[in-house]
């Protein structure tokens, strides 16, 4: 005979339930632990470069030499700018800076960077390419004011350069190479080549460790020379550190002081001065704070305009590749 169904039945859990159970997590709560962990930063940036900033616009708006209190005079510096020759010749030597510092070391760094990794590292070790690396990455570390003095050294008039060629036999090529107007800006190119030249190969070939080498690989079987493994397998793939290269440069070269500074002092007659040094001198030795700030203001604007040129670049690219 069957027993009765003695078994009760189940109850109903007595435990409170979590309110945020099987629920998602309320967007407002994330976003404020978002800005409270950018707020430290946004402080640092407020007092570092917000407050200086502000400052030194109000300040590109009166007539002042340090001393006593500005008096406001509103855009007559900037007016005043219009018909400033030396400052149009700071800027034509901007451009100058730019096709040094930008221009040729992407291209020649992207073509180093690209025969270090895709023919010395298989051809030698790969230790080979890292120690060739190095060494083009060398000036960048050395302290700009040491590049600077070892450079006037090689370039003045008895200096290591001209002591070269008269060992040489060209002595009548021997040349004051910085106390010239012709000569003195191409030699700052020169120095800034040499110095800028080692960012790029360090980028690019960090961006090639990214790049699947089956694809060389695959290429290769197909016959594809170097050139054409460059062409359509390496540029395509450094794309996205091809634009950090170019702005993270073109923004040094715009603001570019220290090389400046170390080895002509934008002389001579203004062959080489550039607006971050014309500031300095205005600011500093001129003692017109308010011109000097308004130049500055003018080149801060410049450089924010051309970053954000370069960043829709970069995602009018990246939308094409379908990467956004």
């Amino acid at each position: 005979m069957a027993l009765p169904d003695t078994a009760a039945p189940p109850r109903a859990s007595t435990s409170p339930s979590t309110p945020t159970a099987g629920r998602p997590r309320r967007p407002g709560r994330s976003s404020a632990a978002y800005w409270l962990y950018l707020l430290p930063g946004a402080v640092l940036f407020l007092l570092v470069i917000g407050g200086p900033l502000i400052y030194t616009g109000y300040l590109s708006l009166t007539k002042w030499s340090g001393v006593g209190d500005p008096t406001f005079i509103g855009l007559d510096n900037y007016r005043n700018l219009l018909t400033d020759d030396v400052f149009w010749t700071s800027f034509k030597n901007t451009v100058a800076m730019i096709v040094a510092m930008v221009v040729v070391p992407t291209l020649v760094g992207l073509v180093l960077a690209a025969v270090l990794f895709d023919t010395i590292s298989r051809t030698f070790r790969p230790r080979t390419a890292a120690a060739l690396r190095a060494a083009f990455y060398l000036p960048q570390v050395l302290p700009v004011v040491v590049a600077g003095i070892v450079w006037g050294w090689i370039l003045r008039p008895d200096g290591a350069l001209n002591g070269l060629l008269d060992a040489v036999g060209l002595d009548a090529v021997s040349h004051d190479w910085l106390g010239d107007p012709d000569t003195a800006l191409p030699m700052v190119m020169a120095v800034m080549i040499w110095v800028q030249i080692g960012y790029p190969v360090v980028v690019f070939m960090a961006a090639l460790e990214r790049v699947n080498p089956e694809l060389y690989e695959a290429a290769e079987i197909d016959g594809a020379g170097w050139w054409r493994r460059f062409r359509a397998i390496t540029l395509p793939q450094i794309r996205p550190e091809t634009f950090v290269v170019g702005l993270t440069c073109t923004i040094a070269a715009m603001k570019v002081f220290g090389p400046i500074y170390a080895l002509t002092r934008g002389g001579p007659e203004n062959a080489t001065n550039v607006p971050s040094y014309f500031a300095y001198f205005t600011f500093f030795k001129r003692l017109n704070v308010g011109y000097g700030s308004a130049i500055s203001m003018v080149l801060t604007l410049i450089i924010v305009v051309v970053a954000v040129l370069f960043i829709r670049a970069q995602n009018r690219a990246e939308r094409r590749d379908g990467v956004l």
